[in-house]
Protein backbone atom coordinates (compact mmCIF):
# COMPACT_ATOMS: atom_id res chain seq x y z
CA UNK A 1 0.00 0.00 0.00
CA UNK A 2 1.62 3.45 -1.07
CA UNK A 3 1.06 6.50 1.00
CA UNK A 4 0.27 8.96 -1.50
CA UNK A 5 -2.68 10.23 -1.64
CA UNK A 6 -4.74 9.23 -4.77
CA UNK A 7 -7.81 10.53 -5.71
CA UNK A 8 -10.09 7.95 -7.47
CA UNK A 9 -11.37 10.57 -10.44
CA UNK A 10 -9.50 13.05 -13.17
CA UNK A 11 -10.35 16.82 -13.21
CA UNK A 12 -12.81 16.98 -16.46
CA UNK A 13 -13.27 20.88 -15.61
CA UNK A 14 -11.45 23.91 -13.12
CA UNK A 15 -12.35 27.46 -12.21
CA UNK A 16 -9.78 29.66 -11.67
CA UNK A 17 -8.95 31.25 -8.26
CA UNK A 18 -8.31 35.02 -7.90
CA UNK A 19 -4.97 35.27 -6.10
CA UNK A 20 -4.91 38.16 -3.08
CA UNK A 21 -2.50 39.86 -1.12
CA UNK A 22 -2.15 39.99 2.72
CA UNK A 23 -3.72 44.47 2.10
CA UNK A 24 -6.28 43.18 0.34
CA UNK A 25 -7.77 40.20 2.34
CA UNK A 26 -7.41 42.78 5.41
CA UNK A 27 -9.33 45.13 3.98
CA UNK A 28 -12.10 42.91 2.44
CA UNK A 29 -12.53 41.36 5.93
CA UNK A 30 -12.66 44.45 7.63
CA UNK A 31 -15.45 45.74 5.14
CA UNK A 32 -17.05 42.19 6.15
CA UNK A 33 -16.95 43.74 9.97
CA UNK A 34 -15.14 40.64 10.50
CA UNK A 35 -17.60 38.19 9.63
CA UNK A 36 -15.89 35.91 7.40
CA UNK A 37 -19.81 34.52 5.85
CA UNK A 38 -19.65 38.28 4.62
CA UNK A 39 -17.11 38.31 2.37
CA UNK A 40 -16.51 38.07 -1.09
CA UNK A 41 -15.95 34.16 -2.59
CA UNK A 42 -13.53 35.73 -4.80
CA UNK A 43 -11.99 37.32 -2.13
CA UNK A 44 -10.86 33.60 -0.64
CA UNK A 45 -8.15 31.24 -1.93
CA UNK A 46 -9.02 27.77 -0.09
CA UNK A 47 -12.56 28.18 0.64
CA UNK A 48 -13.18 25.66 4.11
CA UNK A 49 -16.09 27.29 5.53
CA UNK A 50 -18.22 24.42 4.94
CA UNK A 51 -18.70 21.44 2.83
CA UNK A 52 -22.44 22.19 2.44
CA UNK A 53 -23.27 21.99 -1.11
CA UNK A 54 -19.22 23.32 -2.00
CA UNK A 55 -18.50 19.73 -3.26
CA UNK A 56 -17.77 19.03 -7.02
CA UNK A 57 -20.10 16.97 -8.57
CA UNK A 58 -19.90 14.14 -10.55
CA UNK A 59 -20.17 13.83 -14.40
CA UNK A 60 -22.59 11.09 -14.21
CA UNK A 61 -24.53 13.88 -12.02
CA UNK A 62 -24.27 16.59 -14.49
CA UNK A 63 -25.41 14.12 -17.21
CA UNK A 64 -28.39 13.07 -14.62
CA UNK A 65 -29.32 16.66 -14.62
CA UNK A 66 -30.39 16.46 -18.71
CA UNK A 67 -32.88 13.79 -17.71
CA UNK A 68 -34.47 16.16 -15.05
CA UNK A 69 -38.15 16.48 -16.13
CA UNK A 70 -39.76 19.79 -14.58
CA UNK A 71 -43.30 18.30 -14.08
CA UNK A 72 -44.86 20.21 -11.06
CA UNK A 73 -46.26 16.94 -10.01
CA UNK A 74 -45.58 13.54 -10.31
CA UNK A 75 -42.63 14.10 -12.53
CA UNK A 76 -40.69 10.89 -13.20
CA UNK A 77 -37.43 12.68 -11.69
CA UNK A 78 -39.25 12.20 -8.03
CA UNK A 79 -39.36 8.59 -8.55
CA UNK A 80 -35.81 7.72 -9.95
CA UNK A 81 -35.09 10.59 -6.23
CA UNK A 82 -37.49 8.68 -4.35
CA UNK A 83 -35.73 5.01 -5.63
CA UNK A 84 -32.54 6.14 -4.60
CA UNK A 85 -33.39 7.27 -1.05
CA UNK A 86 -35.41 3.93 -0.23
CA UNK A 87 -32.44 2.16 -1.21
CA UNK A 88 -30.22 3.55 1.57
CA UNK A 89 -32.70 5.13 3.70
CA UNK A 90 -36.13 2.48 3.35
CA UNK A 91 -38.01 4.99 5.58
CA UNK A 92 -42.19 5.02 4.40
CA UNK A 93 -42.78 8.62 3.51
CA UNK A 94 -40.17 10.76 1.92
CA UNK A 95 -40.73 14.22 1.92
CA UNK A 96 -38.34 16.56 -0.27
CA UNK A 97 -37.10 20.28 0.70
CA UNK A 98 -34.57 22.53 -0.69
CA UNK A 99 -32.12 22.08 2.20
CA UNK A 100 -31.76 20.48 5.71
CA UNK A 101 -32.40 23.13 7.39
CA UNK A 102 -36.32 23.44 5.53
CA UNK A 103 -36.52 19.87 6.62
CA UNK A 104 -35.98 20.54 10.78
CA UNK A 105 -37.95 23.63 10.11
CA UNK A 106 -41.09 22.08 8.97
CA UNK A 107 -40.71 18.84 11.40
CA UNK A 108 -39.66 21.29 14.06
CA UNK A 109 -42.89 22.99 13.67
CA UNK A 110 -45.09 20.19 13.61
CA UNK A 111 -43.40 18.68 17.06
CA UNK A 112 -42.02 20.71 18.88
CA UNK A 113 -43.59 24.11 20.65
CA UNK A 114 -43.16 25.56 24.51
CA UNK A 115 -42.82 22.89 27.03
CA UNK A 116 -41.24 20.51 24.96
CA UNK A 117 -37.33 19.02 25.12
CA UNK A 118 -35.48 17.66 22.05
CA UNK A 119 -32.43 15.64 23.51
CA UNK A 120 -29.15 15.31 20.50
CA UNK A 121 -26.00 13.78 21.17
CA UNK A 122 -25.25 17.62 20.16
CA UNK A 123 -27.62 19.70 18.22
CA UNK A 124 -25.62 21.95 15.56
CA UNK A 125 -26.86 25.76 14.72
CA UNK A 126 -29.69 25.34 12.31
CA UNK A 127 -31.16 22.89 14.36
CA UNK A 128 -30.99 24.09 17.57
CA UNK A 129 -32.12 27.14 15.77
CA UNK A 130 -35.28 25.27 14.70
CA UNK A 131 -36.16 24.02 17.90
CA UNK A 132 -35.80 26.74 20.03
CA UNK A 133 -37.69 28.61 17.66
CA UNK A 134 -40.68 26.96 18.34
CA UNK A 135 -39.80 27.57 22.23
CA UNK A 136 -39.00 23.84 23.02
CA UNK A 137 -35.61 23.25 24.20
CA UNK A 138 -32.52 21.89 23.07
CA UNK A 139 -30.06 19.81 25.12
CA UNK A 140 -27.10 18.28 24.11
CA UNK A 141 -25.86 14.52 25.70
CA UNK A 142 -22.33 14.08 24.02
CA UNK A 143 -20.70 11.47 26.06
CA UNK A 144 -17.43 12.74 28.66
CA UNK A 145 -15.37 12.21 26.26
CA UNK A 146 -16.46 14.43 23.25
CA UNK A 147 -15.50 17.84 25.62
CA UNK A 148 -12.01 16.68 25.88
CA UNK A 149 -10.41 17.58 22.50
CA UNK A 150 -7.04 15.98 22.83
CA UNK A 151 -8.44 12.58 23.82
CA UNK A 152 -8.73 9.37 21.41
CA UNK A 153 -11.30 7.56 21.37
CA UNK A 154 -13.37 5.91 18.23
CA UNK A 155 -16.99 7.23 18.73
CA UNK A 156 -16.53 10.54 20.61
CA UNK A 157 -19.69 11.20 18.61
CA UNK A 158 -21.52 9.10 20.71
CA UNK A 159 -24.76 9.96 22.83
CA UNK A 160 -24.38 9.94 26.98
CA UNK A 161 -27.22 7.13 27.22
CA UNK A 162 -27.46 7.54 30.98
CA UNK A 163 -27.79 10.85 30.84
CA UNK A 164 -30.62 10.49 28.08
CA UNK A 165 -32.22 7.80 30.16
CA UNK A 166 -32.10 10.18 33.40
CA UNK A 167 -34.16 12.93 31.18
CA UNK A 168 -36.50 10.45 29.78
CA UNK A 169 -37.09 9.10 33.35
CA UNK A 170 -38.40 12.90 33.95
CA UNK A 171 -39.40 14.30 31.19
CA UNK A 172 -40.38 11.23 28.65
CA UNK A 173 -44.03 13.00 28.15
CA UNK A 174 -42.15 16.62 27.11
CA UNK A 175 -39.77 15.03 24.38
CA UNK A 176 -41.44 14.52 21.25
CA UNK A 177 -38.16 13.30 19.46
CA UNK A 178 -34.75 12.09 20.40
CA UNK A 179 -31.93 12.94 17.55
CA UNK A 180 -28.93 11.67 17.10
CA UNK A 181 -26.78 13.72 14.27
CA UNK A 182 -24.16 11.38 12.33
CA UNK A 183 -21.49 12.66 12.19
CA UNK A 184 -21.64 14.38 15.06
CA UNK A 185 -20.71 17.71 13.27
CA UNK A 186 -20.49 20.49 17.05
CA UNK A 187 -18.62 17.77 18.02
CA UNK A 188 -15.99 17.88 15.68
CA UNK A 189 -17.15 15.67 13.21
CA UNK A 190 -17.07 12.45 15.45
CA UNK A 191 -18.78 9.35 14.08
CA UNK A 192 -21.48 7.61 16.18
CA UNK A 193 -20.93 3.32 16.67
CA UNK A 194 -24.04 1.47 16.44
CA UNK A 195 -24.28 0.08 19.43
CA UNK A 196 -24.35 3.58 20.53
CA UNK A 197 -27.48 3.74 18.43
CA UNK A 198 -29.01 0.72 19.58
CA UNK A 199 -28.79 1.61 23.25
CA UNK A 200 -30.33 4.68 22.58
CA UNK A 201 -33.40 3.33 20.50
CA UNK A 202 -33.73 0.85 23.40
CA UNK A 203 -33.51 3.76 25.91
CA UNK A 204 -36.71 5.12 23.69
CA UNK A 205 -38.43 1.75 22.89
CA UNK A 206 -38.69 1.72 27.00
CA UNK A 207 -40.33 4.82 26.98
CA UNK A 208 -42.54 4.88 23.72
CA UNK A 209 -40.48 8.10 21.97
CA UNK A 210 -39.40 8.21 18.83
CA UNK A 211 -35.37 8.35 17.49
CA UNK A 212 -34.63 10.56 14.48
CA UNK A 213 -31.55 10.86 12.62
CA UNK A 214 -29.46 14.01 11.59
CA UNK A 215 -28.08 11.76 8.61
CA UNK A 216 -26.36 14.59 6.71
CA UNK A 217 -22.66 12.85 7.09
CA UNK A 218 -24.55 9.36 6.90
CA UNK A 219 -21.56 7.70 4.52
CA UNK A 220 -18.84 9.01 6.75
CA UNK A 221 -20.12 7.71 9.82
CA UNK A 222 -20.65 4.56 8.20
CA UNK A 223 -16.68 4.43 7.35
CA UNK A 224 -15.36 4.26 10.37
CA UNK A 225 -18.19 2.15 12.15
CA UNK A 226 -17.12 -0.19 9.63
CA UNK A 227 -13.01 0.89 10.24
CA UNK A 228 -13.39 1.41 14.15
CA UNK A 229 -16.66 -0.49 15.22
CA UNK A 230 -15.44 -4.35 16.27
CA UNK A 231 -17.22 -6.92 14.08
CA UNK A 232 -18.25 -4.59 11.00
CA UNK A 233 -14.92 -4.44 8.81
CA UNK A 234 -15.80 -6.77 6.35
CA UNK A 235 -19.01 -5.55 5.59
CA UNK A 236 -20.00 -2.75 2.87
CA UNK A 237 -21.03 0.62 3.76
CA UNK A 238 -24.62 0.86 1.84
CA UNK A 239 -25.73 -1.74 4.78
CA UNK A 240 -24.15 -0.02 7.28
CA UNK A 241 -25.95 2.70 6.29
CA UNK A 242 -29.24 0.81 6.01
CA UNK A 243 -29.03 -0.84 9.39
CA UNK A 244 -28.50 2.85 11.01
CA UNK A 245 -31.64 3.87 8.89
CA UNK A 246 -33.54 0.70 10.25
CA UNK A 247 -32.84 1.91 13.94
CA UNK A 248 -34.73 5.29 13.50
CA UNK A 249 -38.41 6.02 12.95
CA UNK A 250 -37.13 8.87 10.94
CA UNK A 251 -34.84 11.29 9.66
CA UNK A 252 -33.83 15.34 8.30
CA UNK A 253 -30.58 15.33 5.91
CA UNK A 254 -29.05 18.13 3.87
CA UNK A 255 -28.20 16.49 0.39
CA UNK A 256 -25.07 18.95 0.19
CA UNK A 257 -23.36 17.07 2.93
CA UNK A 258 -22.96 13.43 1.70
CA UNK A 259 -24.77 12.81 -0.88
CA UNK A 260 -22.82 15.05 -3.07
CA UNK A 261 -25.05 17.25 -4.49
CA UNK A 262 -25.22 21.53 -4.41
CA UNK A 263 -28.93 22.07 -3.09
CA UNK A 264 -31.66 19.60 -1.56
CA UNK A 265 -32.59 17.54 1.65
CA UNK A 266 -35.32 15.73 2.98
CA UNK A 267 -37.47 14.49 5.95
CA UNK A 268 -38.60 11.36 6.18
CA UNK A 269 -40.93 9.43 8.39
CA UNK A 270 -42.68 6.25 9.45
CA UNK A 271 -45.00 8.04 11.13
CA UNK A 272 -48.46 8.57 8.56
CA UNK A 273 -50.16 11.19 10.72
CA UNK A 274 -46.53 13.24 11.10
CA UNK A 275 -46.25 12.98 7.80
CA UNK A 276 -49.22 14.53 6.62
CA UNK A 277 -48.80 17.40 8.86
CA UNK A 278 -45.49 17.62 7.42
CA UNK A 279 -46.70 17.81 3.96
CA UNK A 280 -49.40 19.88 4.78
CA UNK A 281 -46.27 22.63 5.77
CA UNK A 282 -44.64 21.87 2.51
CA UNK A 283 -46.72 22.94 0.28
CA UNK A 284 -47.23 25.98 2.02
CA UNK A 285 -42.60 26.53 2.16
CA UNK A 286 -41.65 24.94 0.17
CA UNK A 287 -43.86 23.46 -2.58
CA UNK A 288 -45.74 20.68 -4.13
CA UNK A 289 -44.94 16.57 -2.04
CA UNK A 290 -43.11 15.75 -5.25
CA UNK A 291 -40.56 18.59 -5.68
CA UNK A 292 -40.66 20.32 -2.38
CA UNK A 293 -38.83 23.05 -3.15
CA UNK A 294 -36.28 21.27 -5.91
CA UNK A 295 -36.38 21.19 -9.47
CA UNK A 296 -36.40 18.06 -11.36
CA UNK A 297 -32.93 18.16 -12.40
CA UNK A 298 -32.07 18.34 -8.36
CA UNK A 299 -33.77 15.46 -7.73
CA UNK A 300 -31.88 13.15 -10.52
CA UNK A 301 -28.55 14.48 -9.11
CA UNK A 302 -29.07 13.32 -5.70
CA UNK A 303 -29.73 10.56 -7.09
CA UNK A 304 -26.87 9.80 -8.64
CA UNK A 305 -24.96 10.90 -5.60
CA UNK A 306 -26.34 8.81 -3.23
CA UNK A 307 -25.02 5.69 -5.21
CA UNK A 308 -21.78 7.66 -5.39
CA UNK A 309 -21.67 8.74 -1.58
CA UNK A 310 -20.94 4.79 -0.09
CA UNK A 311 -18.04 3.68 -3.42
CA UNK A 312 -15.51 2.12 -1.04
CA UNK A 313 -12.77 4.12 -3.09
CA UNK A 314 -14.24 7.57 -2.90
CA UNK A 315 -14.84 7.10 1.11
CA UNK A 316 -11.29 6.11 1.50
CA UNK A 317 -9.69 8.61 -0.52
CA UNK A 318 -12.41 11.01 1.27
CA UNK A 319 -11.23 10.34 4.88
CA UNK A 320 -7.67 9.77 4.21
CA UNK A 321 -7.52 13.44 2.74
CA UNK A 322 -8.55 14.73 5.79
CA UNK A 323 -6.74 12.95 7.79
CA UNK A 324 -3.46 14.15 6.21
CA UNK A 325 -4.54 17.53 6.90
CA UNK A 326 -4.96 16.97 10.61
CA UNK A 327 -1.47 14.92 10.58
CA UNK A 328 -0.09 18.03 8.97
CA UNK A 329 -1.29 20.53 12.04
CA UNK A 330 -0.14 17.77 14.69
CA UNK A 331 3.44 17.72 13.00
CA UNK A 332 3.13 21.63 13.04
CA UNK A 333 2.20 21.30 16.93
CA UNK A 334 -1.45 22.75 16.96
CA UNK A 335 -3.61 21.30 19.12
CA UNK A 336 -6.69 19.82 17.32
CA UNK A 337 -10.05 17.90 18.26
CA UNK A 338 -8.42 14.20 18.11
CA UNK A 339 -9.15 11.85 16.07
CA UNK A 340 -9.59 12.85 12.95
CA UNK A 341 -13.52 13.41 12.10
CA UNK A 342 -14.53 12.51 7.92
CA UNK A 343 -15.23 15.50 6.83
CA UNK A 344 -13.11 18.54 8.58
CA UNK A 345 -10.52 19.39 10.77
CA UNK A 346 -11.34 21.02 14.11
CA UNK A 347 -8.53 23.65 15.26
CA UNK A 348 -8.38 23.98 19.05
CA UNK A 349 -8.45 27.57 19.63
CA UNK A 350 -9.41 28.01 23.36
CA UNK A 351 -5.53 26.04 23.82
CA UNK A 352 -4.06 27.26 20.94
CA UNK A 353 -5.02 30.96 21.70
CA UNK A 354 -5.48 31.12 25.96
CA UNK A 355 -4.82 34.47 26.52
CA UNK A 356 -8.26 34.86 24.81
CA UNK A 357 -10.97 34.97 27.37
CA UNK A 358 -14.31 32.65 25.40
CA UNK A 359 -16.31 35.67 25.56
CA UNK A 360 -13.87 37.49 23.02
CA UNK A 361 -14.57 34.56 21.01
CA UNK A 362 -10.95 32.96 20.31
CA UNK A 363 -12.34 31.24 17.76
CA UNK A 364 -13.80 34.06 15.84
CA UNK A 365 -10.20 35.43 16.21
CA UNK A 366 -7.62 32.70 14.81
CA UNK A 367 -10.24 32.17 12.10
CA UNK A 368 -9.92 36.38 10.92
CA UNK A 369 -6.32 35.35 11.28
CA UNK A 370 -6.34 32.55 9.03
CA UNK A 371 -8.08 34.66 6.21
CA UNK A 372 -5.91 37.43 6.58
CA UNK A 373 -2.43 35.46 6.30
CA UNK A 374 -3.49 33.17 3.72
CA UNK A 375 -6.83 33.61 1.99
CA UNK A 376 -7.83 30.47 3.96
CA UNK A 377 -11.59 30.79 5.10
CA UNK A 378 -12.80 28.24 7.96
CA UNK A 379 -15.52 28.91 10.59
CA UNK A 380 -16.08 29.04 14.14
CA UNK A 381 -17.69 26.64 16.04
CA UNK A 382 -17.86 27.72 19.52
CA UNK A 383 -18.88 30.97 21.64
CA UNK A 384 -20.38 33.36 18.98
CA UNK A 385 -22.16 30.04 17.31
CA UNK A 386 -23.49 29.05 20.45
CA UNK A 387 -22.98 31.14 23.29
CA UNK A 388 -25.66 33.15 22.82
CA UNK A 389 -28.86 31.81 24.61
CA UNK A 390 -32.70 31.88 23.52
CA UNK A 391 -33.55 34.72 26.82
CA UNK A 392 -30.63 36.85 25.55
CA UNK A 393 -28.07 35.95 27.97
CA UNK A 394 -24.60 34.61 26.71
CA UNK A 395 -22.19 32.41 28.06
CA UNK A 396 -18.84 30.74 26.70
CA UNK A 397 -19.79 27.58 25.14
CA UNK A 398 -18.24 24.20 25.98
CA UNK A 399 -15.68 24.73 23.25
CA UNK A 400 -14.14 27.13 20.96
CA UNK A 401 -13.48 25.63 17.92
CA UNK A 402 -12.62 26.46 13.73
CA UNK A 403 -14.15 24.24 11.49
CA UNK A 404 -12.06 23.81 8.28
CA UNK A 405 -14.38 21.79 6.52
CA UNK A 406 -13.12 19.86 3.19
CA UNK A 407 -15.13 20.50 0.44
CA UNK A 408 -15.86 16.76 -1.42
CA UNK A 409 -13.45 16.30 -4.43
CA UNK A 410 -13.00 20.17 -4.87
CA UNK A 411 -9.61 20.16 -3.80
CA UNK A 412 -6.28 18.84 -4.25
CA UNK A 413 -3.53 17.69 -1.77
CA UNK A 414 -1.27 21.10 -2.62
CA UNK A 415 -4.34 23.31 -1.59
CA UNK A 416 -4.00 20.69 1.94
CA UNK A 417 -0.52 21.21 1.99
CA UNK A 418 -0.54 25.20 1.80
CA UNK A 419 -3.20 25.23 4.29
CA UNK A 420 -0.97 23.52 6.68
CA UNK A 421 1.80 26.23 5.76
CA UNK A 422 -0.88 29.03 6.68
CA UNK A 423 -2.19 27.44 9.86
CA UNK A 424 1.58 27.13 10.90
CA UNK A 425 2.67 30.37 10.14
CA UNK A 426 -0.51 31.91 12.12
CA UNK A 427 0.44 29.13 14.78
CA UNK A 428 3.93 30.60 15.27
CA UNK A 429 2.52 34.38 16.07
CA UNK A 430 -0.57 33.77 18.22
CA UNK A 431 0.57 35.54 21.02
CA UNK A 432 -0.19 38.57 18.70
CA UNK A 433 -3.95 37.89 17.77
CA UNK A 434 -6.71 39.58 20.68
CA UNK A 435 -10.01 38.92 20.62
CA UNK A 436 -13.22 40.78 19.42
CA UNK A 437 -16.22 42.64 20.45
CA UNK A 438 -19.83 42.09 18.05
CA UNK A 439 -21.17 45.32 17.35
CA UNK A 440 -23.93 44.27 15.58
CA UNK A 441 -26.16 41.37 16.16
CA UNK A 442 -29.59 39.16 15.57
CA UNK A 443 -31.38 37.14 18.11
CA UNK A 444 -30.36 33.66 15.90
CA UNK A 445 -27.94 32.43 14.48
CA UNK A 446 -26.07 35.76 14.95
CA UNK A 447 -23.05 33.95 13.44
CA UNK A 448 -24.09 34.38 10.29
CA UNK A 449 -24.68 37.61 9.82
CA UNK A 450 -23.20 39.55 13.50
CA UNK A 451 -20.53 42.40 13.06
CA UNK A 452 -17.22 42.46 14.95
CA UNK A 453 -14.25 44.55 15.53
CA UNK A 454 -11.16 43.85 17.19
CA UNK A 455 -10.46 44.62 20.61
CA UNK A 456 -6.87 46.70 21.72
Amino acid sequence: MFETIFEPFRIHSVEPLRMTTPAQRRKAVAEAGYNLFALHADDVLVDLLTDSGTGAMSRDQWAAIQHGDESYAGSPSWYVFLDAVRELFPFAHVIPTHQGRAAEKILFTAIGGPGKVVPNNTHFDTTRANVEYTGAEAVDLPVPEALDPGRDHPFKGNMDVGALERLLDERAGDVPAVFVTVTNNSGGGQPVSLENVRAVRAACDRRGVPLYLDACRYAENAWFVREREPGQGDRKIADLVRELASLADGMTISAKKDPLANIGGWLATNDAELAERCRNLLVLTEGFPTYGGLAGRDLEAIAQGLRESVDHDYLRYRIVSTAYLGDGLVAAGIPIVRPVGGHAVYLDARALLPHIPPLEYPGHALAVALYEAGGVRGCEIGTVMFGLHPDGSESPAALDLVRLAIPRRTYTQSHVDYVIEVCASVAARVHELRGLRIVEQPRQLRHFTARFEPLG
